[in-house]
């Protein structure tokens, strides 16, 4: 769906459960130990993103891939005991490993990445009210009005998930509509892609919004008959969210547990986390410290204040085996499509008079890229509209005059290009970060907003490629689902999961299996400047992988988005089994 938001939630207003204990599925063998995972059907990826097949992978006593085996492991011979002669050396027996594990033919793939997601966010959308499933506004009225019954005594009913476009309403819902499901407690719902929010009357009235009060540079108010109607788009978010409890730091342990639990139960061994806040990060490290994190986080900072508060002059080193990092900035360029915050260079097909905002002004665009690049930061732009993807590119041509050496640009997103700007991503090392399940969503909409005359760039994954622009694919979880199995089905076939539409949509944009599955794993580790520690299983980086139900190799489209985790591994230790 829509890209990308940080989901807001209330303290008080999420309930308090115990922290799940930490999974604990390694085998019974010591923390650092050597070991065989034999008689699989593996499957990898080389340096040029080619499949490789093996059968076994040895794992050395640091958790890294020793070897990947063609043919099944063999026990090392030990040598026939004969008499040493006087003051020769005693012979060194071959290292046989700690443990063995027989995969019975199962299927090894590496861990999968996902290359942009909000994990806090994720977490919060775990234990707050979630709209994502509803189908209509009454629906989510219903919705609304049972959780208030069920959780009664909040000072404020805090949730997310709700899309106008999926409720067929033509238009954005109201306070007063809020109001019938709820008028005697707060309430604040961001939309889907975090980009828009829905506040009853109490809600405006404890933030002293009024009919007088003006939506700041990037944001817009929703009127009707002189006041705000009950939706604030952008950057006048704020106006609400500035008086909304925060949760607490016990409920951020929690949604963090939660949320690991979700993405290792989905395959997802590493996660580039945009927009990380200090209050996440301290949650990333009270994680680590009690040694319950498990999923690999690649944190970019919420913005200078944030980087500097939790990085310092410079990005931080790997924390915890590899398993945090702080190594760059994210910005917020513009809106997106659902909202129609998505900066356009034409007006909106179905909204003439409105392109969407920028929500940096250019200026300032230019300075806050420049003093993060002067650090060393790498930086990671979200560009949805034609015109924010064009105003990045200027800005990424004018820095690299200054800043030289390899810098990984990121877009993130780049769903509506003008196909004329397609090769410039090519020109300067942008990396494209893209989320194949938002064209699943989005087509409709994308076709309603823009009209077909003007989508020739838009989720244009194959063109990417075609200019040698390295491609990360991720989710934007909360947004969308973090399977990353939906998203590779999406990615070679541009068919939502009922097949549509047949043949897929703008289908000379569809990419190969092979650049899927890199874009997810390979790929998107080097898009966070972590392609030599892990990715691809290759000898000396970390041994995460999974176990899955099926070879996606030989596997239709329909059967990759049913795949089955098994098992999942990290750095040599299982921390997921399926149904355990």
């Amino acid at each position: 769906m829509r890209p990308c938001g940080k989901l807001r939630g209330n303290g008080r207003a999420i309930a308090l459960a115990t922290l799940a204990t930490a999974l604990a599925l390694a085998l019974p063998v010591p923390a650092l130990a050597s070991g065989i995972i034999d008689n699989v059907n593996g499957i990898a990826l080389d340096a040029d993103g080619r499949l490789v097949r093996f059968r076994a992978l040895t794992i050395d006593d640091e958790g890294k891939v020793e070897r990947l085996l063609p043919d099944r492991y063999r026990e090392p011979e030990q040598p026939h005991p004969r008499k040493r002669k006087r003051n020769e050396p005693e012979q060194a027996q071959p290292k046989r490993p700690d443990f063995k594990l027989d995969a019975g033919g199962r299927t090894l793939i590496p861990g999968l990445i996902d290359a942009h997601g909000h994990v806090m966010g994720y977490g919060l959308s775990l234990i707050t009210l979630d709209l994502s499933d509803t189908k209509s506004l009454a629906e989510a009225q219903a919705k609304i009005r049972a959780y208030a019954a069920a959780n009664t005594g909040r000072k404020w009913i805090i949730g997310t998930g709700w899309n106008q476009e999926l409720w067929g309403l033509g238009r954005f819902p109201t306070a007063a509509e809020l109001d019938a499901a709820v008028s005697d407690v707060p309430v604040w719902l961001e939309r889907v892609d975090g980009h828009a929010g829905w506040a009853n009357s109490l809600a405006i009235k404890a933030a002293a919004v009024t009919a007088a009060t003006r939506a700041p540079a990037g944001g817009r108010i929703e009127m009707a008959a002189g006041k705000p109607a009950g939706v604030f788009v952008d950057k006048a978010m704020e106006l609400i969210t500035r008086v909304v409890p925060p949760p607490a730091p016990k409920d951020r342990d929690i949604a963090l547990e939660k949320a690991q639990q979700a993405l290792l139960r989905q395959g997802i061994t590493g996660i580039a986390d945009m927009g990380t806040s200090i209050d996440d990060w301290q949650a990333f490290r009270r994680s680590a410290d009690r040694g319950a994190l498990r999923v690999r986080i690649m944190s970019y900072a919420l913005g200078l204040e944030n980087m500097v508060l939790i990085a310092g002059p410079e990005p931080t080193p790997w924390l915890y085996d590899d398993h945090l990092r702080m190594g760059g900035i994210k910005l917020v360029l513009d809106g997106a499509l659902g909202s129609r915050g998505a900066w356009l260079k034409a007006d909106y097909a179905d909204a003439p008079g409105q392109r969407g905002l920028p929500m940096i002004p250019s200026t300032q665009l230019r300075n806050i890229m420049s003093r993060a690049a002067m650090d060393n930061f790498q930086i990671a732009v979200h560009a949805i509209g034609d015109a924010a993807n064009s105003e990045v590119l200027d800005a990424v041509q004018e820095l690299s005059e200054t800043y030289k050496g390899d810098r990984r640009w990121r877009v993130e997103h780049a769903q509506i290009v003008d196909p004329a700007e397609l090769p410039r991503f090519g020109q300067f090392g942008i990396v494209a970060s893209m989320q194949p399940v938002h064209q699943t969503s989005d087509w409709r909409m994308a076709t309603a907003r823009l009209g077909e005359a003007r989508l020739k760039g838009a989720y244009a994954w194959k063109a990417m490629l075609d200019n040698r622009v390295p491609l990360a694919f991720g989710s934007d979880v909360p947004v969308e689902s973090p399977n990353p199995f939906s998203g590779i089905a999406a990615a070679i076939t541009r068919e939502d999961a009922s097949g549509q539409p047949a043949g897929g949509w703008m289908p000379e944009q569809r990419v190969r299996l092979e650049a899927a599955l890199d874009a997810f794993t390979r790929t998107a580790a080097y898009a966070a400047f972590a392609e030599k520690r892990f990715g691809s299983l290759a000898p000396g980086q970390r041994a995460d992988f999974l176990l899955i139900d099926r070879d996606i190799s030989t596997s239709s489209p329909a059967e990759i988005r049913g795949t089955q985790v098994l098992e999942t591994w990290i750095g040599g230790k299982r921390v997921y089994v399926k149904g355990q």
